[in-house]
C-alpha cells in the first residue's frame, strides 16, 4: 500500500473521491494526512470523519512562500509518502517545496492543458468562443499548471452556459479522472522521467490522454 499525502483549501470533494477510492480498494494507496493551509476547510471534516490525520499550515503566519513551503515539507515528509496529491491546494510553490520532492506530486487544473493556466479558467473558456473545457491531471513541477499532462478529460461547452454550471459538470469528470491517475501511480505504472509522463513504459503525449466520458 503506497503512503499518500493529500493538500487541500477548500471544501475537499476530490479529496473525497481520492478517500472513497482507496476505501474501495481501487487506489492500492492509504491516505496518511490531510494538510491544509485554510483552518476553515471543509476537505478538513471530510478526512477527520475518515479517520485520516489532518494538520492546518496557515500561509499568513509565515514571512514569504519559502518559509511557508520549508514548513511545509517538513510537514509533508514526517509521514513519509510516496504519493502527493495536491486536490485544490491554492498556493504557488517554490522549488523549495518541489524539487525534493519531484515525480512524487500530481495535480488537477480545471482546464484543458496548456490552455489557461492560472485562474477563472471556465469564464475564460467561455469568453473565448471555446467549443469545449475540461481538466487535466498533471505531474507538478516548477512552472505552474506546467508539468506533463497524464489524464484529460473534455467537457463540452453548452449554449448559455455560465462558468458555474460549466464548473459542475467539469468537476463531476474530475472525481473520475484523479482517482484513476493516482491508482496507476500507486500501481508503478505511471511514473515523471525527464521531464516526461510514463505510463506503462510509454512516453505519454504531450497533452496527456484523453479520458473517454
Amino acid at each position: 500500500m503506497k503512503r499518500i499525502v493529500v493538500l487541500i483549501s477548500g471544501s475537499g470533494s476530490n479529496l473525497q473521491a481520492i478517500i472513497d477510492a482507496c476505501s474501495a480498494g481501487f487506489i492500492e494507496g492509504r491516505i496518511q494526512a490531510v494538510i491544509s493551509n485554510k483552518a476553515d476547510a471543509f476537505g478538513l471534516e471530510r478526512a477527520k470523519r475518515a479517520g485520516i490525520a489532518t494538520d492546518v499550515i496557515d500561509h499568513k503566519s509565515f514571512a514569504n512562500r519559502e518559509s511557508f513551503d520549508d514548513e511545509l515539507l517538513k510537514k509533508v515528509q514526517a509521514h513519509e509518502p510516496d504519493l502527493i496529491i495536491m486536490a485544490g491546494f491554492m498556493r504557488i510553490l517554490t522549488p523549495n517545496f518541489i524539487t525534493p520532492l519531484l515525480g512524487k506530486m500530481i495535480n488537477i487544473h480545471p482546464s484543458l492543458l496548456p490552455k489557461y493556466t492560472g485562474l477563472n479558467t471556465h469564464q475564460r473558456a467561455i469568453d473565448a468562443g471555446e467549443d469545449e473545457a475540461g481538466a487535466t491531471v498533471h505531474f507538478v513541477t516548477e512552472e505552474l499548471d506546467g508539468g506533463p499532462p497524464v489524464l484529460q478529460t473534455v467537457v463540452p461547452i453548452l449554449e448559455g452556459d455560465d462558468a458555474s454550471a460549466l464548473a459542475a459538470r467539469v468537476l463531476q469528470q474530475e472525481h473520475t479522472i484523479f482517482p484513476l491517475v493516482a491508482k496507476w501511480f500507486c500501481e508503478g505504472r505511471l511514473n515523471l522521467d525527464n521531464g516526461r509522463a510514463i505510463l506503462d513504459g510509454e512516453i505519454l503525449p504531450s497533452t496527456g490522454l484523453i479520458h473517454s466520458n
